[in-house]
């Protein structure tokens, strides 16, 4: 099992991905303790309150305007409509207690490799490998709508409005995805004073990404770690 140690402290988990995760929870933890937030022995309940009280002590995110809102509207308007479907197919590669990961990606990326170059086999390799019960019918999840899957998936389903084979793995909750966009029908745009705390509330999201990504590498940068290399492509904490 993977490893690492921030401070000394050693940190453990199934795979390099979670392992950043837990990284930077032990990073904002000991900030934490050091600033009088947390004891060193906080149980699960108090360790969250105590990370949401020195994120919102330390972490700045600032009120966007409305010349700012509408700018981030008008560039993200396909994240802003109503009734668009898409119709999409998937091979599943399951995430079971005890799988090895890498060998689970090393997998699911051969098989991704192999239906792009031949992707008139994609629902053969679905009915062959996939462990969704969509395999009986080629990995086809017929039409969906946004809320309709987990929000992972949802964001490549909705990313764009390419069709085809998505050209890299999906990873969810379940395991890793190969997906597939066979149709889209737009939807219609939403206009802006009728969501415009949803606007604002994606843009502060937005933000506060960026700024945890900043107050993480300035801990980083004062710490001793071992084992893990912290970034925002490797930390949840970070989406």
């Amino acid at each position: 099992m993977p490893f690492a140690t921030i401070n000394e402290v050693r940190i453990e988990a199934e795979d390099q991905h979670s392992l950043a995760s837990a990284a930077v929870e032990e990073l904002l933890r000991q900030r934490a303790v050091e600033l009088g937030l947390l004891t060193p022995d906080a149980e699960d309940d108090d360790l969250a309150a105590g990370l949401e009280q020195l994120l919102a002590q330390e972490v700045h995110i600032p009120q966007p305007e409305a010349a700012e809102l509408a700018r981030y509207y008008e560039a993200h308007q396909s994240r802003y409509s109503a009734g668009e479907l898409v119709w999409a197919s998937h091979i599943l590669l399951q995430m079971t207690p005890g799988m090895p990961v890498p060998a689970l990606l090393t997998r699911a990326e051969g098989i991704l490799h192999y239906v792009q170059a031949h992707p008139e086999h994609f629902e053969a390799s679905a009915r062959e490998n996939s462990n969704c019960p969509s395999a009986e019918t080629g990995g086809s999840l017929g039409q969906l709508q946004r809320g309709d899957t987990v929000p992972e998936f949802e964001q490549s389903l909705f990313a764009d409005q390419s069709i085809g084979i998505w050209p890299q793995l999906v990873r969810t909750r379940y395991g890793f995805h190969i997906l597939r966009i066979d149709q889209r029908e737009p939807g219609k745009v939403i206009p802006l004073d009728a969501i415009t705390e949803r606007v604002r509330k994606d843009l502060q999201r937005q933000a506060l990404n960026k700024a945890l990504a900043q107050y993480v590498s300035v801990l980083a940068g004062s710490a001793q770690i071992e084992g893990v290399t912290l970034d925002r492509a490797t930390s949840p904490l970070m989406n």
